[in-house]
């Protein structure tokens, strides 16, 4: 598939966007501190981003598959990272 100019605007704000998580995910792989975390966030948005990727796929747009495929490593991670470390936690 040719990428024309629209591709463009969706790849930009896909790295924009999936950029975003960046920051939180070094901070809590570096700090452990997951206490301010929501874990029913950090669970839907997961569900919410595999399901884009599946839209994605389906309609076969490059700019979707490719942002939402990092992202859910991304926040996956988080969820993970959030299920691991919570384990400690004082509630």
């Amino acid at each position: 598939m040719e990428l024309n100019w629209v591709e463009y605007i969706g790849l930009a704000a896909g790295t924009l966007t999936t950029a975003a998580y960046l920051p939180q995910v070094y901070k809590t792989v570096r700090t452990k501190a997951v206490s301010d975390i929501s874990l029913v966030m950090y669970t839907a948005m997961t569900a919410g981003i595999f399901l884009w990727l599946v839209y994605g796929i389906f309609i076969k747009a490059p700019a979707v598959i490719a942002a939402n495929s990092v992202s859910l490593l991304l926040v996956g991670g988080m969820l993970r990272l959030k299920i691991k470390y919570s384990k400690g936690d004082k509630p």
